[in-house]
């Protein structure tokens, strides 16, 4: 189908020609720190993805704690994992102006602190609050923070890292799985959400080690992207049809306000070497009104970026294809959530607690689901294939397992079909990389967040909307069913939409030939 980023790519302008010079690479790129920024990004992946795929557990206390029923308990989970993923959008906001380094700490106090308040609930309704919420929030300000930073870092093995960085969901599915229910039974589920939160207290050690790269190195970066592009297109030839969105985000109001911003900083500069010979109180006054001024320049461009991202008059919703993503991810990640939330209570519905207690139905997909990631990404980076095309099989075979779970009613069965998962689902180590192929990195940040946030719709709905259904029929069957045909809707409209674009750029193209 599509086998370069041209193919599915939107030019938004940020990207420098690149000329017959030589570039020189960079330290910092692809090496070095990088690796570091890859390890950070596998911990938080681990502290906070791993300990939501483990909520099956805390589910089950939840449910015989506060005997509700399973519909409304199963919001607590879903509001945490939902919310972390919804504030996508508002966490690009911090980083545009904050950046990913001070964005992931204070995110991470508040997922500790969100832990700690869980331990002292008296209902299911404090829980919405505190975990649900306050640990939801926390946890979208780490998350979006490390993939992010994991873009900026690699050009060419992007998929690779990305994939790395993203197995910590599958080690943290496992290792939290076995310590919750580890702490759950010696200490009881208000002492285990007690300890969890000291160990959330990491996710700050995790974001001070997001080190920003500078201005220029990220030019670098575009540099030396662009130039792989070129030698990839000549390597390619029949990929050479584009699709473009009808929309490019414009450089000339950027440009604009780092002019104004820089007018700004040159008369505070001004008045600052004009009151050089000034008492030392007027220098003191002189230098907190230059930090205020740079502050405020900062905030101002970064509000600037991410509005424009949004509301512009060429916003990321310009771009077909992106949103074609974006109804995809409305749909999908439901799919993937619900196996996690209610396989403990199928596997005690079929009577195969003994089977599951030696090895879990949830720490198969959660194995499995590494070594897709990592398999997956390495096969993306290979210059003969192309991501998108990766990225769409992946899609068919985990909606085709989602259809098919309900048949099993074996262990061996639900086995093999959670292994399935498990691999097929290592997708979600690509989707950073398509993001980034659509909309380019300077974007990255923000066209990830409405990404999320659409994962995040669906996942907040998901395991509700399963357990009501159980809570009606007694079966968890029409719910699989129910969410494999709303996940299948969503991969049609990825794969019609760049049909349509590509055929109105051929349409464009002869239309400008003829004339």
């Amino acid at each position: 189908m599509y086998a370069s980023r041209e193919d599915i790519g939107y030019d938004f302008g940020d990207d420098s020609k690149v000329g017959s010079k030589p570039i020189k690479p960079n330290p910092n790129i692809d090496r070095g720190w990088a690796w570091m920024i890859v390890l950070s990004s596998f911990l938080v992946h681990i502290l906070i993805m791993g300990s939501q795929m483990a909520l099956g557990i805390l589910n089950m206390e939840w449910l015989e704690e506060f005997n509700q029923s399973r519909g409304l308990t199963a919001w607590v989970s879903s509001l945490s994992m939902g919310i972390t993923l919804i504030v996508g959008p508002f966490i690009g906001l911090f980083i545009s102006m904050c950046g990913c380094r001070m964005t992931a700490i204070i995110g991470g106090i508040l997922n500790a602190l969100g832990w700690i308040l869980s331990a002292y609930a008296s209902n299911v309704h404090y829980l919405f609050l505190t975990f649900g919420v306050t640990a939801g929030i926390g946890s979208g300000m780490v998350y979006l923070p490390a993939v992010v930073m994991v873009g900026q870092y690699f050009q060419k093995r992007r998929a690779l890292a990305q994939g790395l960085s993203t197995t910590g969901t599958g080690f943290g599915a496992f290792l939290m799985t076995a310590l919750l229910k580890y702490l759950c039974t010696e200490f009881g589920w208000r002492n285990a959400m007690f300890i969890q939160g000291a160990i959330s207290l990491n996710l700050c050690v995790c974001g001070a080690l997001m080190r920003p790269l500078s201005p220029k190195d990220l030019r670098e970066k575009n540099m030396v992207r662009n130039h792989s592009e070129e030698n990839r297109a000549k390597a390619l030839p029949h990929s050479t049809e584009t699709i473009h969105s009808n929309g490019v985000l414009g450089e000339e109001p950027e440009k604009k306000e780092e002019a104004a911003n820089e007018e700004v900083l040159g008369s505070v500069q001004h008045i600052e070497i004009g009151g050089n010979s000034g008492s030392g109180r007027s220098m003191y006054g002189l230098r907190l009104f230059k930090t205020v001024s740079q502050l405020t320049v900062t905030v101002r461009k970064g509000f600037a970026l991410w509005y424009s991202s949004y509301f512009g008059a060429a916003s990321l919703f310009t771009n077909r294809v992106f949103v074609a993503f974006i109804i995809w991810a409305l749909f999908a990640y439901s799919s993937f959530v619900i196996p996690f939330i209610h396989l403990p209570e199928i596997v005690k519905q079929y009577n195969l607690s003994r089977q599951d207690n030696v090895f879990p139905l949830t720490s198969i997909i959660a194995i499995v689901h590494i070594f897709g990631k990592v398999i997956l990404g390495i096969i993306s980076d290979l210059p003969c294939i192309s991501t998108w095309n990766v990225f769409l099989m992946a899609n068919f075979t985990l909606v085709t397992c989602i259809l098919t779970l309900p048949l099993m009613q074996t262990y061996i069965g639900l086995a093999v079909v959670c292994a399935l998962i498990g691999f097929s689902s290592g997708y979600f180590s690509l989707m950073p990389v398509v993001t980034e192929d659509l909309v380019g990195t300077k974007h990255l940040a923000n066209a990830y967040g409405i990404i999320i946030c659409a994962n995040g719709i669906s996942a907040l709905f998901g395991p509700p909307f399963a357990g009501w259904i159980y809570d009606i029929t007694q079966k968890y069957d029409f719910s699989f069913y129910i969410a494999g045909l709303l996940y299948m809707v969503g991969i049609i409209f990825l794969l019609i939409q760049p049909c349509i674009q590509k055929k109105q750029s051929r349409e464009k193209s002869t239309e400008e030939a003829q004339v």
